[in-house]
């Protein structure tokens, strides 16, 4: 297992650069997002797009590569916060492994960015957070399509010890486990199969989530990573709410799928959370770090050691 590099904590003042690496979005919603930003304390900065959106693209590849490395590359920023997910984040990923030159910060975001979170922690051990991109943050704090405020303060600046997160979903298995949170998005895990760049699952906290996903398709994508070994090793498994999967078919739902597919594993399981894809707010979850999973209720999460490291101090 990859030992993490952590990146320094955010304090009032961080700049913060908002990038598409995958697909556009609504300028409304951008400025929504980049208003809650600056209520927060920190500086956004977004580019003024030259290039017109290409297809479901936020822009041509090489744009949105450019984009994305001169961000992980600045000295000047304290955080990468994508704008949103969409589709497109994987097509980058060949030019950023030829790419040098990256210093350690946070990359916040989920969905279509859980490629490049994955990519950074099997390259690099970098420490990231799944939780809201530029257009959660506009759905305010603590609202509805918002964001988890207390997940995401903790996440970006406590710098010793841990903390825990109420995960307000319902245990499938119950137990208790040990180990490094990693995961995202199902439908890009399982596109990382067969990369240089494949997520090493062992010993895991292995996080599930995704939106849209009809239980069919959901059981082909859990059946493929059971077959690819994916499972093995798992400690304990946190499954998000799967919005948005259409009706029941045949008397099977989404929740069906997952105990048909996970509950013989023998790990603790927490169905339902509040990650990613959810109209509740969101919670920031810190992937790379140790944890404890306490599936019983509503399942929690007691968050081990920090995600960041403490800012430099500034000499006069």
């Amino acid at each position: 297992m990859l030992r993490p590099v952590k990146p320094r904590a955010l304090a009032p003042g961080s700049i913060v650069m908002l990038v598409s690496p995958a697909s556009s979005a609504e300028a409304r919603k951008i400025a929504r997002g980049m208003a809650e930003l600056r209520r927060l304390g920190w500086i956004p900065l977004h580019a003024t797009r030259k290039e017109r959106p290409d297809g479901y693209f936020a822009a041509p590849v090489r744009g949105r590569t450019a984009e994305l490395i001169a961000g992980l590359r600045s000295a000047r920023t304290d955080a990468v916060i994508a704008v949103r997910g969409g589709y497109g984040s994987a097509e980058i990923l060949d030019t950023l492994s030829r790419a040098r030159g990256f210093r350690p910060k946070l990359l916040i975001g989920y969905s279509d960015i859980t490629s490049l979170q994955i990519f950074l922690w099997q390259r690099h051990g970098w420490v990231s957070l799944y939780g809201p991109m530029t257009t959660a943050f506009g759905g305010g704090a603590n609202k509805r399509f918002g964001y988890h405020a207390p997940s995401l303060k903790n996440a970006v600046s406590i710098t010793r010890g841990g903390w825990q997160i109420a995960l307000s979903g319902r245990t499938l298995a119950r137990g208790t486990a040990t180990g490094r949170i990693l995961g995202g998005c199902v439908t890009l895990i399982e596109t990382t199969l067969g990369t240089p760049w494949e997520l090493d699952t062992r010993g895991a906290i292995l996080l599930l989530e995704d939106v849209g996903v009809r239980p069919y398709q959901l059981d082909r994508m859990l059946l493929h990573l059971r077959q690819a070994g994916k499972f093995k090793g798992v400690r304990g498994i946190v499954l998000g709410e799967f919005p948005d999967a259409g009706p029941v078919r045949d008397g099977i739902a989404i929740l069906d799928v997952c105990r048909r597919r996970l509950s013989d594993l023998g790990v603790p399981i927490v169905f339902g959370a509040s990650i990613g894809h959810t109209p509740r707010p969101m919670l920031t979850i810190p992937l790379g770090v140790r944890a404890r999973l306490d599936a019983s209720g509503d399942g929690n999460l007691n968050i081990l050691e920090p995600a960041v490291a403490p800012r430099e101090r500034k000499t006069r």
